[in-house]
């Protein structure tokens, strides 16, 4: 064995002395200069040691920096690639439809579908345009994201701008080419265009423009693992940002080593058309490096009293968060067990590993019998457990529909019950897959309600599709159809057309705007929900019908508010209301034929008189003229005195002619005063047959009423005779045989009328006769008809009149009765009928 001592003697010499020269030296050096370099030796180690340090992270930290950048090269080019293929396969897809259209292989319709499935399936693709030679817009198909600004509509000629100016390019090159208009600070980022020129037998027949959001392009093109390292940004060659968020720039820090920001971009070249694809890196470890070299000692020390710390603390919150757990277990324990939906857990084999206390209330098994079971489960219905098992198999394979399974569970008493399960998969803290839990909720009752509800539904939709009357439900403002029923889609069909055309013709507002937009949003509606409409009689010519419109304003489904109309054919009931007008007039007519037959012996009577008066004068002035005794003087007044008898029965005739010509009503402007003599004309003749005196009041400057004079003649007429006819019947003597008329203006709830009043001094009308007075066929005359007084009332309604009967008192002694009638005026026409409308 060879010693140390033998070894370094065997060393060369050389080798030897360096290691004495070292210790000759220190020998002859000083103490204190031995002390002072003994106290600099460690801060000279401590220092190499941070130069040491220095240099190695400033080696380490320069590699990572190029690192960094070769890195990012390389990922911008690699999305830089990725780009260009994407709008590659894009330019080639919108090329192969440019080629079908140029080969007239599509029409509009397949373009559109072709064009909304590129839209649909390419998020970058906004819009997809059809465009002839003339520069028009054939057909556009936009995404739904795309702005209304930036849309295209069918028909419109391209504006002078970019788009233009590339058609114009396309048509000289006959080459695709993609453009992106001007970027303007007002304005949205614009499209990149691609214009692809379509040609017909070698001819230019237009342009299909494609429109990307640079945007989108930049988001689903750059692969996700560039995106989430860069700030990744697309510039035009003017480098203004398209797409992306740039960092902000970074301030260098006090460290001589801070670095900028690493940055690199790469341009994407297209025909026409240069895109710049720019990244920046988030952060890099310079400012970290430098400041753990200037703190490391310090860094470490205090990192030693914080580790301390840091421990003391971290098993200060461990605790802490035990007692949290397990008061979290606990509440969880306790919420589990009071709600009423049953939770099952299941492993991956399909054993049960957990119940709550609410899945064993339902199913009648408590937790020791249900946990450890394996398919089939004790609570399955024998006869259904092959398709129990087939849903639990589904349900292990992960293939739960989300709405859930129904399937029927039975209880340990063999009671079943339809039960909804709702899975969803056990993932544990190590984010692994460990089973299934599954809760469980008892829809019979739910079950039932729905059922009750569907055949509630199909009885109401059964008694609606049997009415005899359309109806029909359209929201406000859509043209869409909510509900139509059988008699109505027989009518017009499943369109909402007839709809409107009803509303229109009723002439109810129904007001017209967008789809989408709800032109009552934000107005109080339940006014218009709650308020009844009139109905309206209006006649559909294709039809061939007269139909009575109604409708009304209700809050639908959806909580728009729609118009419900309701169209009832009554074209039997126009006729024969149209039968029963002509017959009404035959009626009246009728009815004065007979009052004047009633007074032909009056009026016999009242014609004799001046016949009886012509013929006295006619033989006195013969016999006058034969025995020359006659001056010419009287024979003139003679003549006068014959003439003026002969015009007096003249005018008798007349009038009576006139009150029974059958004629069509005729209201106009009728003058009161007029009608009143005409009326009192007539019936003195009867009054004074029966020896009774007629009396009469018009009030002065009566404004002129809206009415058939004849017809309004024939009531006055009928009320005097009647109540002439009281009187003689009543056996009054003569101071007491009197019939008064009086006419004066009157107020009626607000409407300017004039009041037309007869009474006589007859009898009176016992209380029973009062209650049917007016009904037709009613008399208390045993000749009479019961037509007269039904007549009168009919006539005075027909002008927006009323007409009643009552009895005068003395005390307690029937004196007479009076008839009262009114008639609006003119102009208050229209408001007695709104009046009407509301009282009846």
């Amino acid at each position: 064995m060879v010693s140390p001592h033998m070894r370094a003697e065997a060393m060369p010499l050389s080798e030897q002395l360096p290691p004495r020269r070292w210790r000759r030296w220190w020998r002859e050096l000083s103490p204190h200069r031995q002390d002072r370099f003994a106290a600099l030796a460690p801060l000279v180690s401590v220092f190499l040691f941070f130069v040491a340090i220095a240099a190695s992270f400033w080696y380490l930290h320069s590699q990572e920096i190029e690192r960094e950048r070769e890195a990012l090269q390389r990922d911008v080019e690699y999305a830089q690639q990725r780009l260009r293929l994407r709008l590659s396969e894009r330019q080639e897809q919108v090329m192969r439809i440019a080629r079908d259209l140029s080969a007239q292989g599509l029409n509009d319709s397949d373009f559109a579908i072709q064009a909304d499935l590129m839209t649909t399936q390419y998020p970058e693709m906004q819009a997809l345009t059809w465009i002839d030679e003339t520069g028009r817009v054939r057909i556009s198909q936009s995404a739904p994201t795309l702005a209304g600004s930036q849309m295209r509509l069918t028909g419109e000629l391209l504006r002078p701008g970019p788009t233009q100016q590339g058609f114009r390019q396309v048509q000289q090159l006959e080459q695709p080419v993609y453009l992106l208009p001007e970027l303007t600070p007002d304005k949205p980022v614009p499209l990149l265009q691609l214009q692809v020129p379509l040609t017909t037998h070698d001819r230019f027949a237009g342009v299909l423009l494609a429109e990307y959001s640079v945007d989108s392009l930049l988001r689903y093109g750059t692969p996700t693992e560039v995106l989430s390292r860069y700030a990744v940004t697309l510039v035009n060659t003017q480098h203004q940002l398209l797409a992306g968020s740039p960092l902000q720039p970074r301030v260098r820090a006090f460290f001589p080593w801070s670095s900028p920001t690493n940055v690199y971009q790469a341009p994407i070249v297209l025909p026409g058309q240069t895109l710049v694809l720019r990244a920046q890196a988030y952060r890099t470890s310079l400012g970290v490096v430098g400041s753990g070299l200037f703190w490391l000692v310090g860094a470490l020390s205090i990192m030693t009293a914080w580790l301390l710390l840091g421990t003391w603390r971290h098993t200060r919150r461990r605790m802490q968060a035990q007692e949290a757990l397990i008061a979290e277990t606990n509440f969880r324990r306790a919420m589990e067990n009071s709600i009423l939906t049953g939770m099952r857990a299941l492993d991956l084999e399909g054993r049960i590993t957990y119940v709550n206390a609410a899945f064993c209330q339902m199913t009648g098994w408590s937790t020791e019998e249900l946990v450890g079971q394996t398919p089939p489960y004790s609570y399955w219905p024998e006869a259904e457990r092959n398709s129990q098992q087939n849903k639990l198999h589904e349900e292990l394979s992960g293939k739960a529909v989300p709405g859930g399974l129904q399937v029927r569970v039975q209880r340990k008493s063999g009671t079943i019950f339809d039960a909804r399960l709702y899975v969803s998969p056990l993932i544990d803290g190590h984010g692994r897959h460990t089973g299934w839990m599954t809760s469980m909720t008892d829809i019979t009752e739910p079950n039932r309600v729905r059922e009750q509800l569907v055949a509630s539904h199909e009885r109401f939709t059964i008694v609606l599709e049997s009415l005899d009357a359309s109806v029909s439900v359209a929201p406000l403002g859509s043209k869409e159809l909510l509900f139509a029923n059988r008699l109505y889609r027989q009518w017009f069909g499943s369109l909402t057309e007839g709809h409107l055309q009803l509303v229109a013709q009723a002439g109810v507002v129904h007001a017209e705007a967008p789809d989408d937009e709800d032109s009552l949003m934000g107005f109080p509606s339940h006014t218009m929900t709650q308020a009844q409409s009139d109905n309206v009689e209006i006649y559909q010519p294709d039809l061939g019908k007269w139909l009575e419109v109604r409708s009304r304003y209700l809050h639908w489904v959806d909580g728009r508010i729609a118009q419900m109309v309701i169209a009832t054919d009554i074209t039997a009931r126009r006729h024969a209301q149209e039968v029963a007008a002509h017959q009404a007039e035959r009626t009246q007519s009728l009815s004065r034929l007979i009052t004047m037959g009633e007074m032909a012996s009056s009026v016999a009577h009242e014609l004799n008189q001046p016949l009886t008066a012509i013929s006295n004068y006619c033989s006195g002035m013969i016999s006058r003229v034969e025995s020359g005794e006659i001056s010419e003087q009287a024979l003139l007044g003679a003549l006068n005195k014959t003439a003026h008898q002969a015009q007096r029965a003249g005018q008798i005739i007349q009038r009576i002619r006139a009150f029974v010509k059958k004629s069509e009503p005729n209201r106009q402007l009728a003058n009161v005063v007029e009608m009143v003599a005409e009326a009192v004309e007539l019936a003195t003749i009867e009054l004074r047959r029966h020896n009774v005196r007629l009396s009469h009041y018009v009030a002065a400057r009566l404004p002129p009423v809206m009415a058939d004079s004849i017809l309004i003649e024939q009531v006055l007429i009928n009320l005097m005779k009647n109540g002439a006819e009281a009187i003689a019947h009543a056996d009054r003597p003569l101071a007491q045989r009197n019939v008064e008329l009086r006419v004066v203006p009157r107020q009626v709830d607000g409407v300017d009328v004039i009041q037309f009043s007869v009474e006589d001094s007859g009898p009176g009308l016992p209380a029973d006769v009062l209650e049917h007075l007016f009904e037709a066929f009613y008399s208390t005359k045993s000749e009479g008809m019961g037509m007269g007084l039904n007549l009168c009332r009919s006539i005075v309604e027909s002008h927006q009149g009323r007409l009643k009967a009552e009895n005068l008192y003395n005390s307690k002694e029937v004196t007479g009765c009076l008839f009262t009638f009114w008639l609006p005026l003119a102009g208050a026409e229209n408001a007695t009928s709104d009046f009407e409308a509301i009282t009846m």
